[in-house]
């Protein structure tokens, strides 16, 4: 039996027909960028997107490499190991298409690929699971928890039409600026990672105030001769809400951020929180029964020990 020959041998060099055409149309980009939606549809753990990469560029490799043994290079240089973020891939195949028609050496292009493509990951990353599916989904949230049917759909409409408008835009700008995309790239991108950063913490902290609660019932009560009322002092109203508003979420929050940084579990974190508001809960209950204090609000306290209120007891 013929043994087959597994040595991966990479191709260098430049190709056999260095003719430059101008091949590419605006409708094999779009091409490209819808067959970019099928990426990962081949996904291993050997090459990752390579099976799919190829199949994104494919037509317009047919296009610009008429010798057969130039479309064979390009074709195992590109089957080589990829990976970076489906939604921002078409700006790499777009500029990888552009050096393709130009007949770049072919050590050149697999060294732009590369080198693109984790910078490429980074951004995607950022831009689009941090901080566009955090604000999409809040705002989709917000509609959901008032009862509006809208949140699901506002949700998947807004996103999807960033998300497409991003990817067929860079497919065209990394296909105009061809290599020169790269230096325009290095350097915004400490820009586009500053805003994003800036718009990502601004959405977690509006969502640790909206969707964390944590309000404390404590309460001091005075009695004062020659009143009718006593005073009563609550530590939430008089105390926490005056110095800022929703300060204990936001304690709560980077208790817990500070926590996941020592490596606590998150299963852990969770059970916790649960722990920690059942005996805040019971807390009042017990210094009640055991003492006869009222310690929060005695409407409130009533509710939680099953105790009939006068409203209650009037409504019925």
């Amino acid at each position: 039996m013929e043994q087959q020959n597994t040595n991966v041998e990479f191709v260098t060099g430049e190709y056999e027909d260095k003719t430059v055409n101008k091949v590419i149309t605006p409708k094999d980009i779009r091409t490209m960028a819808w067959r970019s939606l099928l990426l990962q549809a081949s996904f291993n753990y050997e090459r990752m997107q390579a099976n799919g990469w190829l199949y994104t560029i494919m037509p317009g490799l047919r296009k610009i490499h008429k010798n057969e043994n130039d479309l064979k290079k390009s074709m195992a240089m590109h089957l080589e190991f990829f990976n970076t973020h489906p939604f921002l891939v078409t700006f790499i195949s777009g500029l990888i298409l552009a050096m393709e028609e130009s007949k770049e050496r072919i050590d050149t292009i697999r060294a732009i690929k590369v080198s693109t493509m984790g910078p490429g990951g980074g951004i995607g990353d950022a831009v689009f699971w941090l901080t566009l599916l955090s604000i999409c989904g809040g705002v989709g949230a917000s509609f959901s928890l008032n009862g509006s049917w809208l949140g699901p759909v506002f949700f998947l409409v807004l996103f999807n039409v960033v998300h497409f408008a991003l990817r067929f835009g860079l497919a065209s700008y990394g296909y105009k600026m061809g290599i020169s995309a790269i230096k325009s790239l290095k350097d915004q991108t400490r820009k586009l990672a500053h805003a994003a950063s800036i718009v990502g913490l601004t959405v977690i902290g509006a969502m640790t105030a909206s969707y964390v609660k944590l309000d404390s019932g404590l309460q001091l009560t005075r009695y004062v001769k020659g009143t009718a009322e006593p005073f009563v002092y609550t530590l939430q109203g008089s105390l926490i809400d005056p110095i800022m508003p929703a300060l204990l979420p936001l304690l709560w929050t980077m208790f817990i951020l500070w926590r996941i940084k020592k490596g606590s579990s998150p299963l852990r974190l969770v059970i916790m929180t649960v722990v920690f508001g059942l005996f805040c809960t019971l807390l009042p209950v017990v210094v009640k029964m055991a003492f006869g204090v009222d310690i929060i609000d005695p409407a409130v306290l009533d509710v939680r020990m099953g105790i009939e209120t006068a409203a209650q007891a009037v409504g019925q």
